[in-house]
This record gives structure tokens, sequence and C-alpha cells, in this order.
């Protein structure tokens, strides 16, 4: 169904890299529950150079891990070329160039977003990883930087004729954060300024959400990014609304708690048993998104060390009515 460079995709439905959140365990589960192509997490170019611990860490996968997109971020050509030495010895299958984050701490350095303002410069700098890369190479981008400088239609015909195979694109500027309307028209106007696949993003909350992206902006495909929070459902829910114009029943209470269970499993095996749990903490939060009455459960999982006390914690969730609705955002 979706095609970008040698890779072949049979859905064009994505798990979105996300920092913090994108770890093995998570996407194993997501992979499971439908998501075909999912990412690693950002990584800083200069990250990759200097070969840490952390960045290593990061970058572990294992059979079930496929296909898997890499994200690469960095606005210096040194340090670029040094990262792309290192990337050669990993087995992905998509490399993406992050020009869409817009946190400070990354486009004070010139980084993410902030390259929106210079597309000569991205230009030159998606160069070096196409000519560098074995695998499809792709652009994460923004409509723009701020309401005053809307240029994604520009950039995206600066990223093609750099030689990237899909164009990523978060419908809303590098000001607006995650906040605000979607940008259905300008995504549009980059589908038509390219000849290579439009990705979409933006309030991927629920089935009708993604047909609103789909249908107001003509792209290729979409990714799930905080959609996918505590509800690895919602790619089959997509699947089933763009079918059938019908929500799909939100699963059942035994359902998230198997869930939990699994994901809880994933994090142990691949952290260990204690950061494992620490790890997992945060997605109880996600899973448990709209419950009454969780909140004394929610305190008492945050200070839970072992992998035993917090599937206790988990299974009591049973004695609580959640009124999670089709269509609920999960933030």
């Amino acid at each position: 169904m979706l095609k970008i460079g040698s890779l072949k995709l049979q859905s064009n439905l994505i798990l979105a890299p996300m920092a913090g959140v994108s770890d093995l365990p998570f996407r194993k589960l997501n992979h499971k529950f439908g998501c075909e192509l999912a990412f690693v997490e950002m990584i800083n170019a200069r990250c990759l150079g200097h070969k840490s611990k952390k960045t290593a860490e990061i970058l572990r996968t294992d059979k079930i891990d496929k296909p898997l997109g890499m994200q690469l971020l960095g606005c210096e050509p040194a340090y670029i070329e040094r990262a792309m030495d290192v990337l050669v010895k990993y087995n992905f299958d998509l490399l993406d160039f992050n020009a869409a984050c817009p946190e400070r701490k990354v486009t004070r350095r010139g980084e993410g977003a902030s390259l929106l303002q210079e597309p000569g410069k991205l230009a030159k700098l998606l160069k070096i990883v196409v000519k560098r890369s074995s695998v499809p190479v792709t652009v994460k981008i923004r409509t723009g930087y701020d309401k005053d400088c809307i240029n994604a239609p520009e950039v995206a015909q600066y990223a093609q004729d750099a030689g990237v195979k899909a164009i990523f694109i978060h419908g809303r500027t590098k000001q607006q954060l995650y906040s605000g309307a979607v940008d259905y028209e300008t995504i549009r106007k980059v589908k038509k300024a390219v000849n290579v696949p439009v990705i979409g993003s933006g309030d991927v909350f629920s089935g009708e959400l993604a047909k609103k992206l789909f249908d107001g902006t003509g792209c290729d495909g979409i990714t799930v990014a905080r959609g996918a929070l505590g509800n690895p459902w919602i790619f089959e829910e997509i699947r089933h609304y763009l079918k059938t114009g019908q929500e799909l029943p939100k699963p059942g209470m035994e359902e998230i708690i198997r869930t939990m269970l699994e994901h809880l499993d994933f994090s142990v095996d691949f952290f260990g048993p204690k950061y494992g749990v620490v790890i997992f903490r945060k997605f109880f939060g996600w899973y448990t998104k709209g419950f009454r009455k969780i909140r004394p459960l929610r305190e008492t999982i945050s200070r839970l060390k072992t992998r035993k006390d917090v599937e206790e914690v988990i299974n009591q969730i049973c004695l609580i009515r959640y009124p999670r609705q089709p269509g609920t955002s999960v933030k």
C-alpha cells in the first residue's frame, strides 16, 4: 500500500518516533497489534559519533522489530558524516532526518524545526545523508517555522531534489508546538509540490480523525504518535474506520489488563527487573487515561519497584469503571 524507495509496506499507517517513549518494548507491542513500521526514538548525530552507551541501548532491536526506521537529528555536516559511519553497523530499513522537532533545547542549536528557516542548508545536509545511506532516506518537517513562515511546499521541493524518498509532515508550525489546529491545506500543498510519497501527522487519535487527515490532505500515509500512548489498538481501529466508516468497540477491561501485563513483561525483559518497572510506570498513566478514581492506584504504582507489586496494582483496575469513548484522545 505504500512504497518508500525500495521499502514496500503493506500498510500506510506508521508509528512515529517519540522521545522517551519509542523503546523496543513499546515498538514490539505495537507491532503485535498491527503496526507494520515503527521508529526508534530520535537520535542526535553528535551522540552517535560519540558512541554513547545510552545511544547504543536506544538502537537495540530484535527480529520482531521489523521493518524499522531510525530518525537522525543534526545540523553539522562533520557530525552527520561521523554518525552515518556508525549507522552502517545497524540493521534498519529507513532513515529519517528530523527537521521538525520544535523543542527549544533542539532549535536553539540550529537543529530540528529551526532548519525550516534555511531550506538550502537543509538540502545540503540531506544530500550528505542520502549519499552515505544504504536504505531509503526521508525527512520530517512541519508546515513552517511560524505563521509568517509557512514554507513547507518549498522545503519539500528542496528535500526531493536532495534525493529523499518521502516527506513526513506534521501539520503545525514550530511555534505551535502540539497545540492549535492542524493545517490540512498546507499538507495538501506539499502533496501537490512533490512526486514522492507524503505522510501526514497531527492529532491522529481515532479512526475518524485519521480519515479526516487523509481526506483533507490527499496524503499517501499517516503517522500515529500520541494516539498510540496506552492505545496499541489504534491501528486496527483506524483500518476498520477507513473500511467501514464505523468505530470499533473500545477494548474491554480484561483486554486492557492483559495488554498492560504483556507490556510490563516486555519492559522487564529488556531493561531488567528494576529499571523495567520504572520505565513501565509512565505507561500505566497512559493506559488508564480517563479511568474514574484511578489516582490512588497511580500514586501507589509510582512508588513500586518490583514486577510482582506492579502486577497486583494492574489487576486492581478491574474494580474501576472507565468512560473511554470512541474518538477520545489519549494525551
